[in-house]
């Protein structure tokens, strides 16, 4: 290398080393220490001084190294978070609510993304423990190979958003999915619909367990005896919800109306309905959960549950923070209304535009 190009590449702002606590101190002239307290906002520092080492950080561009310091004084400010689907607006409204709490206290996200597969699940929770998370918020799979046992020997706070963990206790932030649902299915019995389609998710997974119960015990309170070729397990996709509602559509008996157990599948149903040319609501009733800014585009538009998604994420990050200052409260499951949002997809009859399923309940569970 020329004497001109070396001299060019130790210039480069690109190749400078970086910028260090000990040039800060000896372009201030005073000790390595002197500046960790004033950098930390500590007392004991003088006007003077301060001013002497925040004019040479300034001038230095110093950027502190965040994980260094959290390594120094034996805790990170980072908290992980793992979600099921990375394209549910839902899921990511939750993940939106979280960081909103988080980031006013000083914490950084890491999120990780399962795709509803437990061996990526469990890959995202040991780069977490690997990384030393000071907490970890969780969506689970809930995949029937899914084992969150070994959590509890991370000695970090656990908190679980819209789902129950498998075979782990911890602070829980979910929807009343149970009441939600049975006031959905209730709402299109009012209508006189009898046979109704249920396209829900899988049956490992809590919420869509918690859903079928509200779905069947809507149907039972009417008189009616439920037809298990109407209740159809899906995957919480867009596809999945397609080929549900193609199968609800070829049965000999079709249903007169459906009720879809996530956004996702509400797409996917929808889509099945448009190809078949059937008309919404003459042919065929729709109520979906999940409520989406495009519901109210729809032609009709989109009668459906609306899950408080963010408020989600705000109390579980919430539940968090509380963790971390007192680890060995009891667990406490937070339980959050959902809102039936009354439009023109399930017909036209003269019914209340909006009912809440009530209520906020906060429960104390043993740990």
């Amino acid at each position: 290398m020329s004497r001109n190009l070396r001299r060019r590449a130790a210039s480069s702002p690109q190749l400078k080393s970086a910028v260090t606590i000990k040039d800060v101190a000896a372009r201030a002239g005073v000790s390595t220490a002197t500046v960790s307290r004033v950098l930390a906002g500590q007392n004991g520092v003088g006007k003077r001084v301060r001013e002497q080492v925040s004019e040479a950080a300034q001038q230095l561009a110093y950027q502190p190294n965040r994980l260094a310091r959290d390594l120094r004084v034996g805790s990170r400010k980072v908290v992980g978070v793992v979600i099921p689907d990375l394209q549910n607006p839902f899921l990511t409204s939750v993940v939106h609510g979280i960081e909103a709490v988080l980031c006013r206290e000083g914490y950084s996200l890491l999120l990780g993304h399962s795709d509803s597969l437990t061996e990526r699940e469990q890959t995202q929770l040991a780069v977490f423990r690997a990384e030393g998370v000071a907490g970890l918020i969780l969506i689970p799979n809930n995949g029937a190979d899914a084992d969150y046992k070994p959590l509890r020997a991370w000695n970090i706070p656990i908190v679980a958003a819209d789902r129950t963990p498998q075979g782990l206790q911890v602070d829980l932030v979910r929807t009343n999915n149970q009441e939600a649902m049975r006031e959905a299915t209730e709402h299109l019995l009012s209508h006189g619909y009898k046979e109704i389609g249920f396209i829900n998710g899988p049956p490992d997974i809590s919420v869509a367990q918690e859903r079928l119960a509200g779905y069947l015990e809507a149907i039972r309170k009417a008189g009616l005896t439920p037809r298990e070729s109407l209740i159809i397990h899906s995957d919480f996709h867009q596809d999945g919800g397609h080929a549900a509602m193609e199968q609800l559509l070829n049965l000999t008996k079709r249903p007169r109306a459906v009720v879809i157990a996530n956004n996702l599948m509400t797409l996917g149903a929808l889509q099945a309905i448009h190809e078949r040319a059937l008309r919404i609501p003459d042919e065929v009733a729709v109520l979906g959960f999940d409520d989406m800014p495009w519901a109210t585009s729809l032609r009709p538009p989109l009668t459906a549950v609306a899950q408080p998604a963010e408020e989600i994420g705000r109390a579980a990050a919430q539940l968090l923070l509380e963790r971390l200052v007192e680890p060995t409260r009891m667990a406490r499951q937070v339980i959050l209304p959902a809102t039936l949002i009354i439009r023109t997809s399930c017909g036209t009859h003269p019914l209340p535009k909006e009912s809440s399923v009530p209520s906020n309940q906060m429960i104390a569970i043993k740990n």
